[in-house]
Parts: structure tokens; sequence; C-alpha cells
């Protein structure tokens, strides 16, 4: 891509993060729907605070990924979209791994495990839709398309196992809710992504795939509305 095509590319979506930071950069209202969506009901201001901290450590780098992805992918689409939600929740994840400040709960008296953030069924699912997309890509001699379904699928893992280790802050139940969320949507991310990669042919078998993998993203990103009685 030209130099001045990459700045003009550059300029538009990175215009684009900011407006959505702006209209987007969460209050108390939406660190409250967030904890209610995922199974904390009433949520008292500090966890309401703990969910406001969460949500703006992942949107405040949205701007500055949407200005540097576009012109490493040579466009914008669907494909940017996915990149900024993945590395923006790395990023937040990484950060979140330094021990809070000052004193701190314990969420849970036994640690997290892998099972209790993301349900054995999406581990699943994440398992066969990444090898059957690695699979089929690499019997196709796909290996661009190959490289970045197998990145993606690490991404997302690493991002899930950075949710279960980081250092327990607040509330039980708040603590829990926002590492499920942060471990089904980036598993449910990595599902949706390889089933897009893994058939990129414009024929019904390929329809098939990537509708099956929409409806394995929308089954596994969707809020738990009650969290486990130990929480």
């Amino acid at each position: 891509m030209p130099w001045d095509n990459v700045l003009a590319v550059a300029l538009f979506t990175g215009l684009i993060g900011l407006a959505i930071l702006i209209v987007l950069w969460p209050g108390e209202k939406h660190g409250k729907r967030l904890l209610e969506r995922w199974g904390v009901p009433d949520p008292d201001a500090a966890e309401v605070a703990l969910a406001v901290r969460y949500l703006k450590r992942r949107r405040l780098w949205y701007p500055w990924l949407f200005l540097a992805i576009p012109p490493v992918l040579e466009g914008t689409g669907a494909g940017t979209i996915v990149a900024t939600l993945l590395l923006g929740g790395l990023i937040a994840e990484l950060f979140a791994q330094r021990p809070a400040r000052g004193p701190r709960r314990e969420a849970a008296l036994v640690p997290r495990t892998l099972r209790d953030v993301v349900p054995v069924w999406a581990l699943v699912l994440s398992g066969l839709a990444s090898a059957g997309a690695i699979v089929h890509l690499a019997v196709t001699r796909q290996w661009t398309l190959l490289a970045v379904a197998a990145g993606t699928t690490l991404l997302c893992w690493v991002i899930t196992a950075l949710a279960v280790r980081r250092p327990a802050v607040g509330e039980p139940r708040a603590d829990l809710a926002l590492r499920r969320r942060s471990g089904r949507v980036a598993i449910g991310l990595g599902i949706g992504t390889c089933a897009a990669l893994g058939w990129p042919a414009g024929n019904l078998g390929s329809l098939v795939v990537v509708v099956v993998g929409l409806a394995a993203f929308l089954a596994v990103t969707a809020p738990v509305k009650r969290l486990p009685a130990a929480a």
C-alpha cells in the first residue's frame, strides 16, 4: 500500500477509534450494567468501580489499535475489529497482572481454575474449531491463513490464561464475573475467527461452517446470568 494511502487509512481509522472511545467511555452506569449482565445483581459502589476500571483498561487502547492495525492488514473490516478486541483484551490482562496497591481482598480461598472461568464445553468447541481450521488450511496449502488461525487461537488462550491467574481484587462475585467475561469473549472470538478463516471459499459448505461458528461464538460469549453459589 502506498505511503500516502497508509497515512490516510491510519488517520481515518484513528478518528473512528477516538469517536468510539468518547461514545463508549465507561461510567458507573456501564459498570453496573456489565456486572448485572454477568450475574452480579445489585452491585455495590466498590464493585461498580471495579467494573468501570475493567472497561477503561480495554477501551483506552481502541483508538491506538484502530490507528495501527488497518495499515498492517491493508484495509479495514471484520479482521480489524477482531484484532482490536483481542489485542485490547491482551494489553488489559497484562496490566491486570500487577498486584493492586495497598491491601486487597482475596477473591476466593481456593485459586480460580480454567474451568471456573470458561466452561468445558466452550473449551472443547475452541479446540475443535482451531484444529479443524488448521487441518483444513494445511490440506489446502493456505499457509498464511493457517498462521493467522494458529496465532489467533494462541492469543485467545493466552488472554484466558491471564484472566485466570491475575491477582484477586474486590468482592469475589464481581472478580469472578469479570474474569468470566474476559475468558469467554476471548474464546468465543477465537472460535468465530477460526471458522471464518478455515473455510474462506464461497460455497455452501463454507457458509454452513461459518454459520455454525457464529452460533458457537454467540453461545460462548453470552452473559452468565447467575454465578455459582460458591462465588
